[in-house]
C-alpha cells in the first residue's frame, strides 16, 4: 500500500520566541545560498521572481527569519532534505515580520531551503536576516547543471494545486515547483531559474491587458515588479546556464487575437539577442510553442530564422500532449498531471541540445 505524502499549509504569524544564546545573521551574509535573481542591499536580500531559492545551513535547533512583505509571498519550505515535489511546510509571509522556519530539531547541523511558489505581483519579500542558536555554515549551490526558463502562467505554475479547470485562481494554490520546468530541472538534476510572469506574452499580454509591459521588458530586470529599476548583470551575478528555454506566445493569441507576424518576430528577435548577449554563443536556445494556437509554432520557427541569431533551436507542443479535463488545474492551466505531459514534451530537446542522457527514472 502507497502512503500518501501530505502537504501542511501553515499561515504562519510572527513570534517571539526566546532562546538561548541567539545570533542573528544578515540576509547577505555569504554564507547564506540564493538561486535566482536578488538585490543586496545594507545587509537585506530582496526578490520577487517565481522559483527564487534561498538555503540556510547552521548548527543549532532552530532558524527564524525576519523580513517584510510588500504583498503576500508564498513559499515551500524543505527542512535537511533535497527538494522534491512534496514539501514539509507552505508558508505566507504577509506582512512580514518573525517567523519560524524551523524548530525542536536535535542540536547539529541542518539546512532549510526556501523556494519562493508565488509571482512578483503578490509580493516582494525583503529579507533582513535570520536568527538561530548557533553559527551558519556555508551553503553552496549543489548543483553542477543550469537551466534557465523564460515563460508565462505555465513556467509560473498557475492554478497546478486548484482542484478543477473552473475552480477561480488563488495565489494559495500556484506551486511553481509542480511546474515543468521544476519538472525538468529534477529530472536532469539541474537548477533552475525562471524569469516568468502570468499573462504576459512576447508583444501582447492576455486580451491586451497592460500593455507595453511584456515579457521581453521584463527579461532584463533584477526583479519582476521591480522591472522599471535596477537591471540585472549576467557577469556580476555569475549566471551561465548550460541551456535556455523560452517557452511564451500563448497570451499574445489568447482571446481570439493574432499578432502581426512581423512585429510579433522582431520583439522575439529581441529577446533572443538579450539571451545570448548574456550568455555567449555556446549556450544553446530552446524555443518552445504551446498547443494554444495552431499557427504559433510558426510563428516561433520564423523567428528563430529570422533572428539571425546562432544556436536556437524550437519545437512545438501539440494539442494532444495533454488533456482538457483531468490534467487541467485552475482557470484552465495544468496542473501537475499536465505538466509532467509538458516536461516529457521538452526533455528530449534538452538531452540532445545539452548533451545530457536521458536517465531511465520517474519524472516527478
Amino acid at each position: 500500500m502507497k502512503k500518501l505524502a501530505v502537504t501542511v499549509f501553515i499561515i504562519l504569524f510572527p513570534v517571539a520566541l526566546c532562546h538561548a544564546k541567539t545570533v542573528f545573521h544578515s540576509a547577505s551574509d555569504p554564507d547564506i545560498f540564493y538561486q535566482g535573481r536578488v538585490v543586496k542591499d545594507g545587509g537585506k536580500v530582496s526578490l520577487d521572481w517565481s522559483n527564487t531559492t534561498v538555503t540556510v545551513r547552521f548548527y543549532g535547533t532552530f532558524l527564524e527569519m525576519d523580513c517584510h512583505d510588500s504583498g503576500t509571498c508564498y513559499f515551500n519550505v524543505w527542512i535537511d532534505r533535497k527538494m522534491s515535489p512534496v514539501q514539509d511546510a507552505v508558508i505566507s509571509t504577509e506582512n512580514g515580520g518573525r517567523f519560524t522556519l524551523a524548530s525542536g530539531l536535535k542540536k547539529g547541523e541542518h539546512s532549510v531551503t526556501l523556494q519562493k511558489r508565488s509571482e512578483g505581483e503578490n509580493g516582494c519579500l525583503t529579507i533582513d536576516g535570520f536568527t538561530t542558536d548557533g553559527n551558519l555554515l556555508k551553503a553552496s549551490d549543489p548543483f553542477i547543471r543550469h537551466i534557465e526558463f523564460i515563460g508565462d502562467s505555465y513556467t509560473c505554475g498557475y492554478g497546478t494545486e486548484g482542484a478543477d479547470r473552473d475552480q477561480p485562481f488563488r495565489a494559495s494554490e500556484e506551486n511553481c515547483n509542480l511546474a515543468y520546468a521544476s519538472i525538468t530541472g529534477r529530472y536532469f538534476d539541474a537548477g533552475i531559474r525562471t524569469i516568468c510572469h502570468s499573462g504576459r506574452g512576447i508583444i501582447r499580454n492576455y486580451g491586451d491587458g497592460d500593455p507595453g509591459r511584456t515579457m521581453v521588458e521584463r527579461y532584463p530586470y533584477v526583479l519582476d515588479e521591480g522591472c522599471k529599476g535596477m537591471k540585472w548583470n549576467a557577469v556580476e551575478d555569475g549566471f551561465k546556464p548550460d541551456i535556455v528555454v523560452i517557452y511564451l506566445g500563448t497570451n499574445d493569441f489568447s482571446c481570439g487575437k493574432q499578432p502581426a507576424i512581423g512585429p510579433w518576430c522582431e520583439a522575439y528577435s529581441n529577446l533572443l539577442r538579450q539571451v545570448r548577449e548574456n550568455y555567449g554563443v555556446q549556450v544553446p536556445i530552446l524555443c518552445v510553442a504551446s498547443k494554444a494556437d495552431i499557427l504559433m509554432g510558426e510563428y516561433v520557427r520564423t523567428a528563430a530564422e529570422r533572428s539571425g541569431v546562432a544556436n536556437v533551436h524550437w519545437t512545438d507542443i501539440q494539442t494532444d500532449a495533454h488533456d482538457d479535463t483531468g490534467d487541467l488545474g485552475s482557470s484552465y492551466h495544468p496542473n501537475y498531471k499536465g505538466q509532467r505531459k509538458v516536461a516529457c514534451c521538452i526533455i528530449p530537446y534538452i538531452s540532445t541540445l545539452a548533451r545530457w542522457e536521458m536517465p531511465f527514472k520517474t519524472i516527478e
